[in-house]
């Protein structure tokens, strides 16, 4: 299963010269499925882009196993191995999506045929989506489609077998300030963007200290909310009155941290410092954010995936879809096979011995919540 998935190419990019569909996957996954008795949906994302959802039993309980089916593009030129053909090579499966994340939808598959059908129950769900590296389009749809209904779920992502019940939420925003250009030789010709941009990143520094002050949670290896400056441009030459000036800036705001509010803020704040007249402000989404998660360490998923790895849940730095299957109630964890050093890399690989172990937990996994509950 394992080289059908990596043999089968999903990228997804922003780029839609590179972007790919993942139907493919997501019908060979269908197929595999079927044949095993699970009742399979496929719920349509986009064009050329869907989610899949495969219930084996019934309940109001019952365990997701999720993953998402797309990988990041790629450079042929910086790969030793062929990206789409799974290499065995020292103790590795190299290929693209062994780590991040293919390869966990076939051990999830794997581990759900250890028990018959008649054995369940409460429902087991194989879960794959679309357009995780990107959009997270698939993650998206689920919520607006109220679907799929279970009490826990783990996602695949690669954590070196360690579980993890929190991560920062990620949201990017470009802040663009338009005045008037006008000749250098006198400032009173135009409205300087650059000028008013200082302004805007010392307040931008200051609320980041706030934050900071404000909200903490030593669970993190980065404790704090951070905001990054990572981009800016403006103007056109020196002896021009710079008339636009653009900044992009990253946040990653812990959990208990809204978006929404966070948006609101920024916007409320710079207003407050900009000059009252000769320039307009705009503070635009690059993408519409991720957000933070917490699953409480009570949950009756993070205390069996404890028990069952013997490492306590812990907290990362990357985004993955489980705030949104949070939203919809279900306790999440993220937890598999691959490290988080592989994902996005040049000649992925996940360790052959990480195999048998991540099955034998999913399958304990699946004895406690959908065959003994």
């Amino acid at each position: 299963m394992i080289q059908q998935l990596i043999a089968t190419p999903s990228v997804s990019c922003v780029d839609p010269k590179i972007d790919q569909s993942n139907l493919p996957v997501i019908h060979l996954l269908a197929n595999w499925l079927n044949e095993l008795g699970f009742k399979v949906e496929e719920l349509a994302v986009a064009n050329g882009k869907a989610n899949l959802i495969a219930t084996l039993g019934s309940g109001s309980g019952g365990l997701i196993l999720a993953g998402h089916t797309d990988t990041v593009p790629y450079d042929e030129n910086h790969w030793q191995h062929n990206p789409f053909k799974l290499t065995e090579k020292d103790g590795k499966f190299y290929g693209l999506g062994t780590s991040d994340m293919k390869a966990f939808l076939a051990l999830a598959i794997e581990a759900a045929i250890s028990f018959e059908k008649k054995e369940y129950k409460q429902p087991l769900i194989i879960l794959a989506t679309s357009d995780e590296e990107t959009t997270m389009a698939g993650a998206k749809a689920l919520v607006d489609a109220g679907k799929p209904a279970a009490r826990y779920a783990v996602i695949g992502e690669p954590t070196g077998m360690k579980p993890i019940r929190m991560h920062k939420g990620i949201m990017m925003e470009a802040i663009r300030i338009t005045g008037l250009a006008g000749h250098s030789s006198n400032p009173a010709y135009g409205h300087n963007a650059l000028e008013a941009m200082h302004k805007v990143i010392a307040e931008l520094m200051l609320w980041r200290d706030e934050l900071q002050q404000q909200y903490t949670n030593h669970l993190f290896e980065v404790p704090v909310p951070t905001m990054n400056f990572g981009h800016i441009h403006g103007g056109d030459n020196p002896n021009r009155i710079c008339g636009t000036c653009e900044l992009h800036i990253d946040i990653r705001p812990l959990p208990g941290m809204t978006l929404e509010n966070l948006r609101t803020e920024l916007k409320q704040r710079l207003q407050k410092v900009m000059p009252a007249h000769g320039f307009t402000l705009e503070v635009l989404p690059l993408f519409s954010g991720i957000p933070s998660m917490e699953t409480p360490t009570e949950s009756a998923l993070v205390k069996a995936a404890e028990k069952l790895t013997g490492h306590i849940a812990g907290s990362v730095a990357f985004g993955t879809e489980a705030p949104y299957l949070t939203e919809m109630g279900i306790d999440t964890i993220v937890l598999g096979p691959g490290d988080i050093a592989q994902a996005h890399q040049p000649d992925e690989y996940l360790d052959i011995d990480r195999i048998e172990p991540t099955v034998d937990i999913l399958k304990k996994l699946i004895h406690k919540f959908c065959i003994q509950a």
